[in-house]
């Protein structure tokens, strides 16, 4: 994914392309959406349920709200989106999904609406929870949130669908009722929508010992490589050492080689790896042990070949990129070894 210039002390932020599932499109809202945007979104029924849209709402403010939403997608605070499906050749558009994020928190909270006449289609669902998922494999949060009046049962339904917990109770202002409304809070984690690290247990119900080989590349800044696990794997959004699996009969190092090939497109010899640690770590279902090896020396540019995004970290920042529990322990000790 292209990435923009980072802040300072802030991972890269990604440059916003159009998110696709079978039957639509989410991506930024255009000028040309207005007077469609509004033909939708004036409705009672579906002003109701929103807490920051008013009734009735005026053509004017759909101009604003694209404006607006375009500027804040750039400034990488929130990432409104046009939802549009296919009638025939011709694209339409259906409704609208976002996020508002909180940075300093690690959250952001989850907010959909459809048009009427899409109801009852699995369009929310689609959209929110494709939305959701971009959002934990991509962003800089752990916890996505929202809220949804008690009285907009259909709502609630999609927020569980995505997998969304029911959480807590409060009251928000809604501007097309004129008052507080009674809201149930949802939120979900990167667990919740991807699910946990597992394998099957042996035969004697004792849990299996799992053996990943990693490497630390360094660079001739000193700067290490980590690897995003991208949308689709278990963990998807946390940062990793590079590495994997052993093949049945391998040895640390030649997993480590063919891994390194396989995800990164470059050629590594077995006496340019170093070991330098190891991790032990208990995921509940089985044991992960890791050796990580070292590696200044290798032929060719890392490329992401999984569809993971990759950064080149100096040692004292690497505590600023979330990890897998595994990996956690051994950012201490490159960090005093570099």
């Amino acid at each position: 994914m292209p990435r923009r210039p980072k802040t300072a002390a802030q991972p890269e932020l990604p440059v916003f392309t159009p998110l696709t599932t079978d039957r639509l499109v989410l991506r930024p809202f255009a000028p040309d959406d207005a007077a469609e945007l509004h033909r939708l979104i004036n409705d009672w029924e579906v002003c109701r349920s929103l807490a920051a849209v008013p009734f009735p709402y005026a053509r004017t403010k759909a101009d604003d709200w694209i404006g607006f939403t375009r500027a804040e997608i750039e400034a990488g605070r929130a990432y409104h989106l046009a939802i549009t499906g296919k009638e025939g050749d011709q694209e339409m558009l259906v409704g609208g999904v976002g996020l508002r994020l909180n940075r300093a928190g690690r959250t952001a909270s989850l907010g959909y609406w459809v048009g009427r006449r899409f109801w009852g289609h699995g369009v929310a669902s689609e959209a929110a929870g494709r939305l959701a998922r971009w959002a934990l494999a991509n962003l800089d949060i752990d916890v996505l949130t929202a809220s949804v009046a008690t009285d907009n049962g259909g709502s609630q339904a999609v927020l569980r669908h995505i997998g969304f917990t029911h959480v807590g109770e409060g009251t928000e202002n809604f501007l097309a009722r004129g008052g507080e409304q009674k809201v149930l809070r949802f939120q979900a984690t990167r667990a919740a929508l991807f699910g946990e690290p597992e394998a099957e247990a042996r035969p004697d119900g004792t849990k299996p010992l799992i053996l990943v080989a990693a490497c630390a590349l360094i660079d001739r800044d000193g700067r290490i490589l980590l690897a995003r696990r991208p949308e689709g794997k278990k963990m998807a959004g946390l940062w990793e050492f590079p590495g994997g699996k052993f093949d049945p009969g391998e040895t640390p190092e030649a997993a480590l080689i063919r891994e390194l090939k396989e995800e990164l497109g470059i050629d590594v010899a077995a006496n340019c790896l170093a070991p330098f640690t190891f991790a032990s770590h208990d995921y509940g279902s089985f044991h992960l042990l890791m050796p990580l090896f070292l590696c200044r020396r290798w032929k060719g540019l890392p490329t992401p070949r999984e569809n993971q995004t990759l950064a080149w970290v100096h040692p004292d920042k690497l505590a600023e990129y979330p990890m897998p529990p595994a990996d956690k322990p051994i950012v201490p000790l490159l960090r005093d070894f570099l």
